[in-house]
């Protein structure tokens, strides 16, 4: 091997680490154009995303099927029909549909399951598993036309999904649903990718489309390294889409913004727009920091980070209601000041509206989770759980196979989220002589998966 490879290869693999540690355990909803497929990307796009899945993300993989659907009407001699920027699926653009769907899932099912020596595939084991999801209503009669077979997302089996996703397998998903009666309906890929994002709180909806991403202002000169807008704030995405004409075809730039739009509106975090042509586009988005598609982003979760030591006043002026009622164990400036960089918080327009510490145990493989708070001002709007999130993200990234709490009031709120109750004998040695048995702290522990 040789020693220009070796000075390469070390630093990068250095810088992509970071990355890896933070996607560990998040959940993924892909959704693959058709036109990929055509196009003869799928054999590659499988090695991608079986290499994400190998590093610990949870993976829901909804295809499309456009032009396979399109190749079936044509060797029927049947004309495809569209209005509103949607199929019109009658009988016979029903069997084509289901046609397509099966050989496709056929396809990609034999893509992933490759595992040739000296190809990226070697050694991989990945499960792929499709269900009925997705209940599905009609798009009935819009301006005069009866749309037919085509339907709507009604309902998502979140749950289900996630069961499945939990059992270590990938979710296949074709775009197709069932209505109580047993009807078929023919849906959208985007559609049905964005409900599904929605449903089960993706970290990330992505899409791999015909197009390499969104540029906001086309009179600006193009940059060389960056000639689409590789992140894009959710304001100035609505306004952008505010001002299109109704998407008809995937090519326009409304088509799948509108999606990533929804979807982010909705609570899921980052919303992607990748280019399928670019070989390795999602290795290239997920774990290079610039990216290689147009990201859009709610601003305001930038606001979730780690502490500096400019925040120790807000973090002091958070918590101090919360110890004077006794929810929170005091803690004086310098024991803050001293521990500022186990603290997360999240700060709106430069106030600290939550906090929480993490307190490694490397011994015993878990952490302490303490003083987290959120501001009454900020409650009941997920600030809790973004915190929380973050906190496992940081425990995984130290390889710790745990993290507990102590607590006296909140203990129902931590079992909600898959904490258990222990004894306190259970607590790591260290931490086992500082508690304080007159206060009487439930201990609760959460394993990390």
């Amino acid at each position: 091997m040789s020693a220009v490879f070796n000075f390469t290869f070390v630093p990068w693999f250095r810088s992509v680490a970071p990355y890896i540690h933070t996607h560990r355990g998040k959940t993924f909803v892909v959704g693959l154009a058709g036109e990929a497929i055509a196009a003869g990307k799928l054999q590659n796009i499988a090695q991608d995303l079986a290499l994400i899945q190998s590093m610990g993300v949870k993976v829901v993989l909804v295809h499309g099927f456009r032009p396979q659907v399109n190749e079936q009407l044509r060797a029927k001699g049947h004309e495809a029909k569209y209005s509103h920027g949607m199929r019109i699926t009658d009988a016979v653009a029903l069997d084509s549909a289901q046609e397509a769907a099966g050989q496709l899932r056929y396809e990609i099912e034999a893509a992933f399951s490759q595992g040739l020596p000296n190809t990226p595939m070697a050694g991989s084991t990945v499960r792929m598993i499709s269900g009925n999801f997705i209940t599905a209503r009609p798009v009935g009669v819009i301006d005069g036309v009866d749309f037919k077979h085509s339907g709507l997302v009604r309902k998502v089996d979140a749950a289900g999904i996630r069961q499945t996703l939990d059992f270590g397998a990938m979710v296949l998903m074709s775009p197709f649903g069932f209505s109580p009666t047993g009807e078929a309906f023919n849906l959208t890929m985007e559609e049905v990718a964005t409900s599904v994002a929605i449903s089960i709180q993706a970290d990330k909806l992505i899409f791999l489309t015909e197009t390499p991403g969104i540029r906001i202002d086309s009179e600006l000169p193009e940059s060389e390294d960056n000639p689409i807008d590789t992140e894009l704030p959710l304001d100035a995405a609505k306004k952008l889409l505010a001002t299109l004409p109704p998407a008809q075809r995937p090519t326009d730039t409304a088509f799948y913004l509108q999606h990533c739009v929804k979807a982010c509106e909705a609570g899921v975090e980052r919303n992607h727009i990748l280019p399928f042509a670019v070989d390795g586009a999602l290795l290239l988005e997920v774990y290079v920091h610039d990216g290689i598609g147009t990201m859009v982003i709610d601003e305001k979760l930038e606001s979730l980070r780690e502490a500096t030591a400019d925040d120790i006043g807000g973090i002091l002026q958070l918590i101090e209601p919360f110890e004077r009622d006794g929810t929170l164990v005091k803690r004086d400036r310098t024991e803050i000041e001293r521990d500022v960089d186990h603290y997360t918080v999240i700060e709106h327009d430069g106030v600290i509206f939550g906090c929480a510490a993490l307190y490694p145990y490397p011994e015993a493989r878990t952490a302490e989770m303490a003083a987290l708070t959120v501001s009454p001002h900020s409650q009941s709007q997920g600030d809790g759980e973004r915190m929380l999130k973050r906190i496992e993200q940081r425990a995984r990234a130290m390889g710790l196979q745990s993290i507990f709490v102590l607590t006296t009031r909140t203990m129902h709120w931590f079992i909600k989220r898959g904490f258990v109750p222990v004894d306190p004998d259970w607590l790591p040695d260290a931490r086992k002589k500082k508690y304080n048995w007159d206060r009487k702290s439930q201990v609760l522990v959460k394993k990390l998966s």
